[in-house]
């Protein structure tokens, strides 16, 4: 009986394609099949076969196979496509993932036939790249060395190109993930099967979707509701104009559906909705790391000025609080620190270092008036130095109850202070408005899942 986990966690898996066909127009291909082969073998822990219908490569039938495998990659033209489909799923092969795409419909009706009659699962056609499992090595990818580290985030993206593109945005940032679904023409598997499955997912903490439409939105509401019981789900959506909208109807088969109607879905879902694919990747950083903010206040601790007003400024624009310290946390850190003003925004002057972050950001963090804190840590034009970030993982260990961002504006700063803390537990951005959004998403959750629990 076919499980969404055999796409993901397959014991054993069998690559088919061709070794000559290249279509005119389409992605069969000898070097997208090679490509796959190769990704396949350095990184997949289990067993991997290769049946080239050319018979150059690999295995040349089924016959050959000493084991039936878990999942079947087929990566031929659609006509070929099902006729492997069909002979795969007669040898007793469950999982099927179609790379290729260019399918019509009575040929993905062929494929559905297929299933019904042996009890099979399909994620696609015109999944482009397949899945990706960090945790055991899968990855049906066609470029050639492109793994993400391992971590706790997963994504789902109904669009190839959506998708690559926050693979290289995860790789490039080096953020962790624990599944990536490319969904294709979902004809068979679909969202609300991929949630059921990372609901329960014990690596995954974290899902990101790209949607351009949905099929089963009362069965993908009351699913998604389940799931941000426990974890947070974080949605972009493509094709919200009319022109776009249009389009998404032809790509990847999509029924794109009103945006009014798609916002009004989400909100009862309790699904974190985002406008792009920065703030996508940012919010999930964000909930990956950090526990949900359960009020509105935040407070900014800083050692530059011009930076902790635009961040102050941004607090407004994100519909949060500036935080109003108590008179005793006020007072304690102007008698340590004289030359301070403690009031939010507080400015602890560029000579900060360590030890004055450590003091001031456990006081700030003490005052119940306080949900969130913005860490704002310079290098340039101050004295602060790339391992006195160190202090910031002490004290939010001691306040594991509140998040904490930091924010080493600029470039170069960013990355020095990223070599030393970035796969913290504490998220990093590079400006002060990023900073923000990131306690905003945080904020939405801790509404989100106080929603729920009422």
């Amino acid at each position: 009986m076919f499980s969404v986990k055999t796409l993901f966690e397959p014991r054993n898996v069998i690559l088919i394609g061709s070794s000559k066909t290249k279509e005119k127009v389409g992605l069969a291909s000898p070097w997208l099949f090679k490509n796959v082969i190769y990704n396949m073998k350095k990184f997949f822990k289990g067993k991997t076969y290769i049946l080239d219908v050319d018979g150059k490569i690999g295995l040349k039938s089924f016959d050959e196979l000493p084991e039936t495998p878990d999942l079947a990659v087929v990566m031929l033209p659609p006509k070929d496509s099902i006729l492997y489909v069909e002979r795969s799923a007669a040898s007793g092969v469950k999982g099927f993932l179609i790379i290729t795409g260019g399918f019509k419909d009575s040929q993905r009706q062929q494929l559905l036939k297929i299933k019904e009659e042996h009890d099979i699962g399909i994620l696609g056609p015109n999944t482009v790249m397949g899945v990706i499992n960090t945790a055991n090595g899968l990855n049906t990818t066609f470029e050639r060395d492109v793994m993400p580290r391992k971590g706790n985030i997963a994504v789902i993206s109904q669009s190839g190109g959506v998708g690559a593109c926050l693979l290289d945005w995860a790789c490039f940032y080096n953020i962790g993930i624990s599944k990536f679904a490319f969904m294709g023409d979902k004809i068979d598997v679909d969202d609300v099967d991929m949630l059921r499955y990372l609901g329960r997912d014990k690596e995954t903490k974290v899902i990101c979707l790209y949607m351009e439409g949905v099929k089963n939105g009362r069965k993908f509401i009351e699913e998604a509701r389940k799931t941000v019981e426990k974890k947070p789900i974080i949605a972009l959506k493509g094709g919200i104009v009319q022109e776009s909208a249009h389009r998404a109807k032809s790509h990847t088969a999509s029924m794109a559906g009103s945006n009014e109607v798609f916002e009004a879905a989400l909100k009862k879902a309790g699904i974190i909705r985002v406008e792009n694919m920065e703030d996508l990747m940012n919010a999930a950083l964000a909930l990956s790391k950090q526990p949900p903010m359960l009020g509105d206040n935040v407070a900014i601790v800083s050692n530059v000025g011009g930076p902790a007003i635009l961040a102050a400024d941004a607090v407004a624009r994100n519909n949060l609080k500036l935080a109003r310290l108590s008179e005793e946390t006020k007072g304690a850190i102007e008698r340590l620190y004289p030359g301070v003003d403690a009031t939010n925004p507080i400015d602890m002057i560029a000579d900060a270092r360590a030890d004055r972050y450590r003091k001031v950001l456990d006081l700030v963090l003490t005052d119940n008036n306080v949900d969130g804190v913005l860490v704002i840590n310079m290098l340039k034009s101050c004295f602060f130095e790339p391992e006195d970030a160190k202090a910031i993982l002490e004290v939010a260990a001691k306040h594991p109850d509140k998040p904490i961002v930091d924010v080493p504006a600029g470039g170069e700063d960013f990355e020095l202070v990223y070599k030393v803390i970035g796969e913290s537990s504490i998220p990093l951005y590079n400006l002060p408005e990023k900073g923000l959004k990131a306690l905003k998403i945080l904020r939405l959750y801790g509404k989100i899942i106080g929603n729920i629990k009422v």
